[in-house]
Formats: C-alpha cells, structure tokens, sequence
C-alpha cells in the first residue's frame, strides 16, 4: 500500500472523514516525500491535517511549534480522543506531567509533540530532542515569524537556527493570514524554495459578510444576537473599558457572556476562555488579544462592534467563525469616528510604523466603502487579483437588502462648500461649515459668512461623513497629502452641474416576519436538540470541550440521517473507528429512540423516511387526527392511511403538541395493557418527569412498561393537561 493510501485510510479511520479539502493531498505527498513546505490556507481549511497525517506515517517524532499553550492543549486533547498518542511541552505543566510527558517521548510512545518556541529553545529540550528521531517540524501561526506579520514574534524568528541540529527532518510552516510579502519573509527565513509552497483560496465561502453604519450599537447588537439563541460566538470591541462595559450590558440582559482582555488575571482570563470553549457561555467580548488559535469549530457569528486596525486583524478574527464549514455571520459595525480612536494609537508609534498603519488603515477603509461585492477588495488585499466575484454571500452581493438613496443634492452642497472654502481643508472642517458650526476656526477664517454656512443643519454629522467618503471613493473629491485637504477632480465639476446623479446605498429596513419551520426541520432540530445535550453530558464528565467529542457538523448529520447502525454512523462525517467505539452505541441507542417515538424509519438502508406529509392544504396528521374526533376508529384509520402503530401515534403525539384537541383520549387507554394502577403510576412519572422524552420515564419503571405502552399514554397524558 502506498504512502498516499495509507493517508487515505487514515483520513476515513482517524479523522472520520470522506475525503481530502482542497490541497490537503498534495501537501501531505509533498511532505511525505520530505520536501520543505509553505502552507498557507485559510482558517478552517484543514493546516492541522497537513502535518498530523505524516506524523502518523513516519516512524519518528513530529514537533508541532505553537504560539499558544492554549492552542497545544486543546489540539492535543482532540487527538487524544481519536486515539491519537500526542502531548506537549509548556510552562503550563506541573514537574510530574512535564517529567512523564518526556519519558513518553525518550521511549518513542508520542507521535506528536506540541512545543511553545520558547520550550523548544531550552537546553533540556534540545537535549531530550537530540535523543529520539525527528521526522517532521511543523510551524504553526508562521506568520509570527515575519516582521511584516501582524503577530511578529521574535521567538519565531529564531527557529531557522534549529535547521541544522535536526537535518533528518521535514519542515512544513503554517499559516491562515499571510500577504506576498508575508509569504515572501516566511520562506526566505526559513529557507524555503520559492517552488514548494502552496497557496489555497483565501475565500471562506461559508461566511456571510455584512457591514453595516454604527448608530446605536447596543441596540443593534441586541438585534443582532435575537438569531444566534443558544449560539457560540465573538464580539471584538477596540478597548479594555468597552469590553467591560459591554459585557455588563449583555450579562444584564441575561446573555451568557463574559469578557477577555489583557486587563484581566491570567486565572481570569484561562478560566472565561475554557468556559467558551467547553459551551459554558454563549458569548466572548474581547480585545483583539483574544482568539490566535482558538480552534472551536462552532463559533456561528463574529461581531466588530469598533473598527478592526487593519485587514489582515479583520480577517484572522472573521476567520475564528464558522470552523466547521457550516454558515456564520461576519458583521462589522463602522463609524467614521471609529477611524479616530485608530489613527490615535498610530500617531503613538515612530515614524516607519506609523506609514506602514497608516497604509494599513486606508486599505481597510477601501474594503469597508466598497460598493462592490465584499470579497473582492478582501481577496485582492491578499493577492487573489483574479477574483470579480459576485459571492452571493455578502451585503453587497445581496443587493435586495439595500435601495439607492439619491444624494446628488448634497453631493453638490459638499462640493460647493469645498470650492468656497478654497479647497484648504479637510472633510470634518467642511462639514462643520455645512452643520453651521461656530467653532474658533471657522470664526476666524471668515466661513460663517459664506453661502454654505448652515445650509446642511437637516443632515447629520454621520450621514455627511457618509456622503465624503462616498465623493472620496467614487473619485468626485480627492484627499490631498500631507494635510488632507480634499480638492476637486475632473468628476466634480459635472455634479456641480446637475450632469450626474450620485446615489448612497442604504440598507432597507428589516422584514422580521419568520417563515414557519418545516416539519422536516422540527424533527431534526428535536433530534440535534437531544444529541447536543448527550454530547455536552459526555464532554464534561471528560472534562472536555463538546466539540473534541463530536462538531455540530457531526451531530447536524446524525440528526438529519437518522444512523441506527454503527456501520452508518460510521458514515457521518467526523466519525472515524476509535470515536464510533468511544461514543457511538450512546448517541446510536438516542437515535434509535427518537426514531422509534416519531415513527421515522429506514427502508432498505435507504434516506430516513419520515411520518408520511400530505402535501395538500391540510397536513395529513392533522387529516387523520381530525377523522379520529369525527368518529373513526384507530384500527380503521391503520388500514386506511396504509401506515404502522408507531406512526400513527407519532401523529397524534404531534397533534397534541401543536395545540389541538382531541375528542376523547379513551381509545389510547383501552388499547394499552397495563393495569389501572400501573396506568396511574405511568401518569404521576409523566407529571415528575415530564413527556418530552420517553427513555428517562422507562428507566424510572425500572424497564417494567413497554415504548408502546408509555406511547399510548403519554397521548393520553397530554390530551388531560
């Protein structure tokens, strides 16, 4: 068998997957052959993959260099829990698990072992190293090596030196968010040759971005989190205090949320983290120190309430969503004066710096005020000149959302005040004058007596700043260095005139009427409901984050396929041998269950078929359940509708569960075999414990009533409350 076979084979039995994302099988062949590699590849595309298969492959020790022990533990215990023999090596550790994770690897039972580049460098490191083979070196987060990275680290610098003391061994460097020149910096550092790198898309088509005009952000963050109930995600918010106060505000609305920021204690902020992770807390409001490797694959929004410093941050931070492939929402709240609070921290910095953040910042600035479809100035910013888009997963592409407001009158008011006031100064001067101001400035230049002088009171200060930056990008003003003067350009004069409109995008206002949910997806929302709650169970018993058991993306599919076999649940995606064995026959007996209750079965191994709909006006439960009240008998209505016991009481069950009423419940009781007192007892467990699962009722009973006893009551039950 072939070394690429054998990859395969452990993708399916290991990792529970199908088949290889884009480049994971030339990434792998090219390590495998012991070729130094560049990867870069966006968050959620599979890095992890890239090095984890070759080191089950080698015969020696893969190194793993992690910037983050957070991000070493969490990696570490999700291999664990596929069977996968790795540790790793920090300052985090006790002396007793520090000694046994290194006898572990003297006597050659590791496969991988994740190092923080600080460790690395230590003497008894490279002594304890210099010991055991090393096949493979893998550097995560590799940007960090680059000064031109936004998380330069000087640690990572160094690791070039290592190359020679370990000549045997591959190296392959990872990273999600990497410019040319980034990429450029990384190889030349490490060595590389300019023909072994592999660059995948940026694009991360799952997630849907949206950015939308900073008015009230509270309010609009509010908004925002009514379609994300019970959901896992992050707020970015530029400083320490917002956090802290936006934190407040969500945990008095009763949001499980708490914040993560550099002012806070090392215990304070390992211990919200982990509560995050493990599914504790719904909501992380962070600084831009939170989130480098966090790798929980069910992060379903990412929300900037400030303006993140440059594109590169941006993009990292959306990156931590939607992990697991299935939709997230990006938005991004923007104000103009946002731009403020960042150009502040610039001017902090020396000179050098301060153009470079200053080139940064425009370049953020282009994407926010672009018209056209949000992917592509993203893209370009990363060196993907040929995407034109549309995406069909952006505000912009979405078009629908947004109608055109006409503000060509107060284009020409911008314009003329611009003229009037010689074409010296810069926008926020010019919209005082236009906002009729009475500022020193404007005083003593005269301004308060020119024509435009108050004639743009109606509007307010946010809009016109919209409409400046709307001149600036559509090239009708042009903004001056060094001062920032705006100035005309050949497109003014034609506004001026009434020869061409200009028109502002505007988002339209929110239509909250929901669509009712199908029953197809009530069913399988019931189903996920249950798994989750089994899964959460299991994580902390383990003292695990969920997802290291199973990620949503697994449940979703168990849920919506209705595996009843270990070789279907094998199936699944996310399912390999060792987790099918660990947890399979658990989640399996909840499946079959749920199945059993709501009559959906499995003909010939084929799709799950769910209880028979009609597709008419009137659902054909309610079609049968009506019948029954108007006098036809329960047998009668088996051998007409063609279907089993179990599903026609899956029909009454759902009956009753939507509101409507039954005649007489009688039947469901004559048609049980219990006794009148046992009836009674069933009825009183039913009240403890409620009916909205039947397994925990049966176990009650000690196993003494059948599922089709407690089926037939718990109808009875629900039509007597």
């Amino acid at each position: 068998m072939s070394y690429l076979e054998d990859a395969k084979l452990l993708l399916k039995e290991i990792f529970g997957y199908n088949e290889f994302r884009p480049l994971q099988e030339e990434v792998i062949t090219h390590v495998l052959q012991k070729k130094d590699t560049l990867v870069i590849m966006p968050t959620g595309g599979g890095k992890s993959l890239c090095y984890q298969i070759p080191a089950l492959l080698f015969p020696g020790l893969t190194l793993v260099v992690s910037p983050l022990i957070s991000l070493m533990k969490d990696q570490v215990e999700q291999l664990q829990e596929m069977g996968v023999a790795a540790g790793f090596l920090n300052s985090s550790l006790d002396y007793e698990t520090y000694y046994d994770t290194s006898q572990q690897v003297k006597k050659g039972k590791l496969r991988l072992l994740y190092l923080a580049p600080e460790t690395l460098f230590l003497g008894k490191t490279l002594e304890l190293l210099s010991s055991v083979s090393i096949d493979c070196i893998s550097i995560d987060e590799a940007h960090c090596i680059s000064e031109w990275g936004h998380d330069f680290r000087p640690e990572y610098r160094k690791l070039a030196e290592l190359k020679a003391k370990f000549p045997g061994s591959v190296w392959i460097a990872l990273t999600a968010t990497a410019t040319p020149q980034v990429q450029k910096d990384i190889a030349n550092s490490l060595e590389f040759p300019v023909n072994q790198q592999f660059l995948a898309s940026f694009n991360r088509e799952n997630l849907y971005l949206e950015i939308l005009p900073k008015t009230n952000p509270l309010t609009q963050t509010l908004e925002f989190l009514q379609s994300f109930s019970g959901e896992a995600g992050i707020i970015y918010c530029y400083s320490r205090k917002q956090v802290d106060q936006l934190c407040q505000a969500l945990q008095k609305q009763r949001f499980l949320a708490k914040p993560y920021h550099a002012g806070l204690s090392d215990f304070e902020r390992n211990e919200n983290q982990t509560a995050f992770l493990k599914d504790e807390i719904q909501i992380i409001v962070a600084t831009v120190a939170f989130g480098m490797g966090i790798n929980k694959p069910n992060i379903r929004f990412v929300l900037h309430y400030d303006l993140p410093k440059n594109i590169e941050s941006y993009y990292q931070q959306i990156g931590r969503a939607g992990r697991d492939g299935l939709p997230a929402h990006c938005l991004l709240l923007f104000s103009y004066g946002d731009i403020a609070k960042v150009k502040y921290f610039i001017e902090q910095k020396e000179e050098q710096e301060k153009q470079i953040a200053n080139k940064l910042l425009q370049s953020l600035l282009r994407y926010v005020e672009s018209e056209e479809c949000r992917r592509v100035p993203l893209l370009h910013y990363f060196g993907e000149d040929s995407y034109t888009g549309p995406c069909q997963n952006c505000d912009v592409c979405l078009s629908s959302k947004y109608e055109n407001q006409d503000i060509t009158l107060e284009s020409r008011k911008f314009l003329s005040c611009m003229y009037r006031t010689q074409q010296k100064f810069g926008m926020n001067y010019i919209i005082d004058v236009l906002r009729g101001s009475k500022s020193k400035k404007i005083v003593q230049f005269g301004h308060d007596s020119i024509s435009t002088y108050g004639i743009g009171r109606d509007v307010s200060k946010e809009q016109w700043l919209k409409i400046g930056h709307t001149l600036l990008h559509r090239g009708i003003a042009r903004k001056e260095e060094p001062y920032g003067s705006l100035v005309f350009t050949e497109k003014s004069r034609p506004v001026l005139k009434q020869e061409v409109q200009v028109f502002l995008k505007k988002k339209k206002e929110r239509n909250d009427l929901s669509k009712k949910k199908s029953e197809t997806a009530e069913v399988v929302e019931g189903l996920l409901d249950i798994l989750k709650k089994k899964r959460k169970q299991i994580a902390q018993a383990g003292s695990l984050p969920p997802y290291a058991v199973f990620p949503d993306k697994t449940l979703l599919e168990m849920a919506s396929l209705f595996p009843t076999t270990e070789t279907a649940l094998l199936s699944i995606y996310g399912v390999g041998r060792v987790k099918a064995n660990v947890y399979g026959e658990e989640f399996l007996a909840l499946i079959r269950e749920y199945c059993s209750e709501r009559g959906i079965s499995r003909e010939n191994g084929d799709s799950p078929q769910l209880a028979p709909s009609d597709s008419g006006k009137t659902k054909r439960y309610i079609e049968i359940c009506e019948k029954f009240n108007s006098g036809v008998s329960l047998d009668r209505l088996l051998v007409e509708y063609k279907i089993q016991e179990k599903t026609l009481l899956a029909h009454f069950h759902q009956y009753l569960l939507d509101g409507f009423r039954l005649q007489s419940a009688q039947a469901f009781i004559d048609r049980c075999q219990l006794s009148p007192q046992q009836v009674e007892e069933v009825l009183d467990v039913f009240q403890r414990l409620s009916t909205e699962r039947l397994k925990p009722v049966f176990s009650y009973l000690r196993e003494k009533v059948s599922y089709e006893d407690l089926t037939l009551l718990r109808i009875y039950f629900l039509h007597m409350q």
